[in-house]
């Protein structure tokens, strides 16, 4: 045998010398009188994973292999893992071609096939074509074509079960014919029953019917799901068992009429009548039980001659009696299962049966099948468990799958780039897990699970790593009904998908530029900021140890005690608001604040926070406001924090219930802020108090600011006196303000003003900390600070040097320098003020598309006559350059001055100053003057701020509304009178939470229930581009503005310890649905991500999109095509009602309408192909 070995080797491989050998082998050892003919060329009537496992095994046996596909398979691996490969179906729908005996027979004879394994599903149960192999004298890996088609008529399989004394469940004898039948079958029986399609398996034409109301519709579908899977409608109706164990038998048999079994599978946990998780041997199995399921099974087989791999199903209910349901006569997918714990080869079994060799030459002898520890297979699939187990499509971005002792996968599509279509199963890849008993099994494949990353398309893993963790799986026992009885399997771990994400976001800014508004037209810096060496340990004692020792009243009594002046820096929030359109990120204030800890301890505060930091973090840069709040305070425990809360209106620009307030400035509170500067845009006395109220009740430090505008020291200016603060301060001080602050919003504190005010107020309150905010827009910031200290300020509001002066606040080394030795001395080294502004001068650059230097060059003391506000200064010389009037400033701001007049000389500090700023632009551009306005008030067309500011939705401002200018402009609008926020209903935090849940799934924290509240459209929007892009705060700011250039390399670090490796690669051409493929590098590895070029998109038609937040706009819940439209435009719809049958995998799912009205418009009809989220119609209530 050696030297025949020797002389073939010449001609053939070593799977040919394997097949030499076994053929020689068998020409021996054949039982005498059968024929023995060895199969040469093998096709497997299928795709996927199960033509790929059949292909494995044929080759192992030195078979030719031979692969048939559909037209939309053309890029399938199965094709790819063939010797031969051969389009079968030509211009057929995806299934049909799979279903087109005479084609795949014509390909068999064409290439002389000797024998066609059908896999399952498709045409493995079908008779006929186990009929047309024989006809066409190629070999059916399987049964005969009679016992076929006798075990694929459920009828009569069940009517043979009965004659072998296995017991059944009442049932139908034949298939119906009519829903009437089903009606007489369920009045006879009772509900539940089931509707089974007679003609194939795997769920499909499955449908459990519970009540009459619903027996009409499951009918329909049934039908229609058994006629697209299978080919056949036919359906029969069962007594439907509830909570029972689905328990299977496989069976092997020869044609010899030896039948064996191979012991049984549990296949209990489903979901939709579909198998999810499959063990062998079934947990908790009694014996006797076992023999006799294992016994009925070879019965039965015996019985009907059965020959080849079968699966006799049952269902155990929970007193352990079994019914009979179906014979599968053919592979199942859960046949890996059993050749784990048997060591028998299922489908080399088959192949070496279809020959004619019997079970005994195979040493398949029943004596001999022994169970060897456990064995779980999880099948996991491309769909969605958070959205109902919805398919999803796309292509497969990254793939990197699971490996390790006791993991075996079995895939076809698993591979990085392949794209997932509508049109087959959604099953993705096999994992199949052994070990010695089911919980070391299971341990392994959690294991396996948590090594899968699959990117692009959603799977179920997250789901099968819930129901592998479930005690009840591991140690107990499982019913059909175990997973609709654990809801708690549905709280699922997202995935955090942090790279991919983050490739498609550097994608979207090469492709479609920055997603932020870029003022103008400036690149930022290539230049990083280089961080000023910190010391080890911890910082030094601050301030913020006596405010956590002494409380409030201790911290106010402290900052008064305190000899020298006490310094807030405004750095982290106001002076980049002023000069940098509030856009600095977090990424760049993190890497600096351990140096502040280390280095300016003896600071009063840092204000950080608040204001229009709030939205605009989520609304421009993309991260949480809270979660910057949360790391600032993590990196700076020694110094207080102070934010800018506006009164009743929190953080926000409108009104809000006052339970929204206080709860704000808890959450704050809880999250690191120590400090809350209370004002109100018009010095309204009841918005601060409830502002004041809030903070207070939170446990914070309140310090009530007075909104300063006009000019104490001209006697000329009557309506903002010195009278007019003192008693404003009064108030605010008998209302238990911890420290009086004064906040100069537009820099107009002079310096004998400065004095005078200051001064009046240290007498006045003598044990009550002074602090004064200002801007620097005039250039006198510096001396009006000095000023103040002279007079008794106990705390004074600075910037550091490079992001000082013009309309952000005076600079930190200018005071520090000229307090240095005197008895303000500030104890703070001027060297670190110059390292400290070193850093933000560079990171300053970073920030170029929103300097406000890009067009405004220096300060201008007009502010003393047009009275802007720093902040809102440099916005409007932005908008005036956008908006073509950059030529024009000159006359806004002149406008401004008369815009302010007309409204009656207003406090302006945000919202108010924006209400000024609206009316000048809006007098600019139609080139009205004061006059005209207020001539022309009741036909002019206001902005709406104007409006709602006349009918009194901030407040009242001092010396009331200005007449008759407001009567010209409401006419009969509504007025409201006193507190805006007080006749508001409160908000309900709980039902706002589960709103969120609802619709951003389970991980939703009290900081996003109050982004929500203070934002909802911008925390909406928020939340979609990071479900989208992930985190992008750890992006540097320059790749987060502009994104890399071709070929460059860098790093970002997602968290301590994990680094990713990036260089963009190329950017790809536009394809047919207007994307783009953007090619990086990560790690290593080749990434692509397909972007959609929005500019190009508008060129090109696409089917529109239902908007989330809008209540009517139906969407598709998966993609898919539409079977049946339901409703017609005009027509009234009730909540509930079925709207359209989508169909996608061969599930088909009934939209329902979300609420009741009327159908406005239909955008799909039957065949239409959907994608997800595509609009089906709109509902109008």
């Amino acid at each position: 045998m050696l030297l025949l070995l020797g002389g073939v080797r010449h001609g053939l491989g070593m799977l040919a010398i394997q097949r030499a050998y076994l053929l020689s082998r068998s020409a021996h050892t054949l039982p005498q009188g059968l024929e023995y003919r060895p199969i040469k060329k093998v096709m497997v009537a299928n795709r996927g994973e199960i033509a790929i496992r059949v292909f494995r095994a044929c080759t192992e046996l030195g078979i030719r292999t031979v692969a048939v596909y559909s037209e939309q398979d053309t890029g399938q691996m199965h094709r790819q893992k063939a010797d031969e490969a051969y389009l079968i179906g030509k211009g057929l729908p995806p299934v049909a071609a799979y279903l087109h005996i005479p084609d795949i027979i014509k390909v068999a004879k064409e290439n002389n096939v000797d024998a066609i394994h059908p896999g399952y599903g498709f045409l493995s149960e079908r008779h006929d074509f186990a009929q047309a192999c024989a006809e066409a004298g190629v070999r059916f890996i399987g049964p005969s074509p009679e016992v076929v088609r006798k075990m694929g008529d459920k009828v009569e399989a069940r009517a043979l079960a009965i004659q072998a004394g296995v017991p059944v469940v009442p049932g139908t004898d034949s298939p119906i014919s009519s829903l009437q039948e089903a009606r007489e079958f369920a009045s006879t029986y009772g509900f539940p029953i089931i509707f089974k399609a007679a003609y194939g398996g795997g769920g499909r034409g499955m449908r459990v019917v519970r009540e009459y109301e619903e027996l009409e519709e499951n009918y329909q579908r049934a039908f229609s799901e058994a006629l697209a899977a299978f080919g056949n409608g036919a359906l029969f109706v069962e007594k439907f068992i509830e909570k029972p164990r689905h328990i299977e038998v496989q069976i092997l048999g020869d044609k010899y009429g030896n039948v064996i079994h191979l012991y049984e599978r549990d296949c209990s946990i489903q979901r939709r009548h579909q198998k999810v998780v499959e063990i062998a041997p079934a947990a908790q199995l009694h014996p006797h039980l076992r023999d006799r399921l294992t016994s009925d099974s070879v019965s039965l087989a015996k019985k009907v001659g059965y020959e080849n791999a079968g699966t006799v199903e049952f269902l155990v209910d929970r007193h352990g009696k079994h019914y009979f349901i179906e014979v599968n006569s053919r592979l199942q997918v859960e046949h890996t299962v059993t050749e784990e714990i048997t060591d028998v080869d299922l489908v080399h079994a088959q192949l070496r049966v279809c020959e004619g060799r019997s079970l005994s030459e195979l040493g398949l002898q029943q004596d001999k099948i022994r169970i060897n520890g456990s064995a779980i297979q999880c099948r996991v699939t491309t769909e969605d468990p958070a959205r109902g187990f919805q398919p999803d499509t796309g292509r497969l971005e990254v793939f990197r799958s699971a490996e390790g002792m006791g993991i075996r996968l079995d895939s076809a599509s698993a591979f990085q780039g392949a794209v997932i279509s509508p049109h087959y199963d959604s099953l993705l890849v096999k994992v199949i897990a052994s070990g010695q008993d089911l919980p070391s099994a299971a341990s392994k494949m959690l294991r396996a699970l948590a090594e899968f990353r699959i990117r692009g398309v959603k799977t179920n893993i997250p789901f099968l790593q819930n129901v592998l963790s479930n005690h009840q799986f591991l140690y107990s026992t499982v019913d059909t009904q175990f997973i609709d009885e654990n809801q708690d399997l549905f709280n699922l771990r997202r995935t955090q998908n942090r790279a991919q994400k983050l490739l498609h976001y550097l994608g979207h800014v090469m492709v479609n530029g920055p997603t932020t508004p870029i003022p103008v037209q400036a690149k930022p810096s290539s230049t990083d900021p280089v961080i000023p060496p910190v010391p080890m340990g911890e910082p030094p004692a601050g301030f913020r140890e006596v405010l956590l020792k002494e409380g409030p009243a201790g911290f106010a009594r402290a900052v008064r005690q305190h000899r020298g002046l006490l310094l807030m820096d405004t750095t982290f929030r106001d002076a980049h608001q002023s000069l940098l359109a509030t856009r600095v990120r977090t990424h760049d204030l993190k890497k600096i604040t351990p140096y502040v800890a280390h280095n300016f301890s003896k600071l009063f505060s840092v204000e950080n926070w608040g204001g229009a930091t709030f939205d605009v973090a989520m609304r421009f840069l993309w991260e949480c406001p809270w979660r910057r709040l949360q790391e600032l305070r993590a990196l700076l425990p020694n110094v207080p924090f102070q934010m800018l809360l506006r009164g009743a209106n929190a953080v926000g620009y409108t009104n809000y219930p006052d339970n929204a307030v206080f709860k704000f400035c808890e959450v704050a509170k809880e999250n690191g802020m120590d400090v809350f500067r209370v004002f109100d845009s018009l010095n309204y006395l009841p918005n601060m108090l409830l502002g004041m109220d809030a903070a207070g009740s939170a446990g914070g430090v309140v310090e009530a600011a007075i909104s300063y505008t006009g000019d104490v020291s001209d006697p000329a200016r009557r309506k903002y006196t010195l009278d007019y603060y003192l008693q404003l301060a009064q108030e605010l001080v008998k209302a238990g303000t911890h420290i009086l602050a004064i906040k100069d919003m537009a820099g107009l504190l002079k310096p004998e003003a400065s004095r005078l005010l200051v001064s009046a107020l240290r007498d006045r309150f003598p044990e009550v900390p002074i602090h004064v905010h200002t801007h620097d827009t005039a250039g006198a910031g510096v001396a009006a600070m000095l000023a103040c200290a002279e007079a008794g300020a106990d705390i004074v509001d600075v910037a550091v040097d490079s992001m000082a002066g013009m309309t952000s606040q005076p600079s930190m080394g200018a005071i520090v320098a000229c307090t240095k030795g005197t008895k303000y001395d500030t104890e703070i080294s001027l060297e670190k003020v110059f390292d400290y502004s070193e850093y933000w001068e560079v990171t300053r650059g970073l920030y170029a598309p929103f300097d406000c230097t890009a067009t405004m060059k220096s300060g201008n003391a007009d502010v003393y006559e047009n009275e802007i506000p720093g902040g809102q200064y440099t916005n409007l010389h932005f908008q005036a350059h956008s908006m073509g009037l950059g030529h024009k400033f000159k006359e806004v701001k002149k406008a401004y001055a008369e815009a302010n007049k007309l409204l009656g000389d207003l406090i302006k500090v945000t919202p108010s100053s924006k209400i000024v700023g609206d009316l000048a632009q809006f007098m600019v551009q139609n080139t009205l003057s004061r006059a005209e306005v207020e001539e022309r008030a009741d036909e002019l067309s206001f902005p709406l701020s104007v409006v709602e500011f006349l009918q009194g939705h901030i407040g009242i401002p001092h010396g009331g509304f200005p007449e008759p200018f407001r009567s010209k402009v409401l006419k009969s609008l509504p007025r409201m009178e006193g507190r805006p926020g007080a006749s508001l209903p409160a908000m309900d935090f709980q039902k706002l939470e589960a709103d969120l849940q609802a619709t951003h799934g389970t991980n939703i924290t009290p900081e996003d229930v109050m982004s929500a509240a203070m934002y909802p459209k911008v925390f909406q929007e928020f939340k979609e581009f990071t479900a989208n892009f992930g985190p992008v705060d750890c992006l540097s700011t320059r790749l987060f503005l502009e994104g890399p250039k071709i070929a460059e390399e860098f790093e970002v670090e997602l968290e301590r310890g994990k680094t990713l490796h990036i260089k963009a690669l190329a950017l790809g051409d536009l394809n047919k649905a207007g994307q783009r493929e953007v090619f990086f590098e990560l790690n290593g590895q080749l990434r692509s991500v397909l972007v959609k070029d929005t500019l190009a998109m508008k060129e090109m038609h696409f089917h529109p999109k239902a908007l989330k937040d809008v209540r009517g706009q139906v969407g598709a819940p998966m993609p898919g095509k539409v079977v049946e439209v339901k409703v017609k435009q005009g027509q009234r719809v009730e909540k509930g009602q079925p709207l359209c049958v989508l169909s996608a995998m061969k599930m088909e799912t009934v939209v329902n309408s979300p609420l009741a009205g009327t159908v406005a418009k239909v955008y799909v009809k039957a065949d239409s192909s959907l994608e997800g989220d595509d609009l089906i119609l709109e509902i109008s209530e």
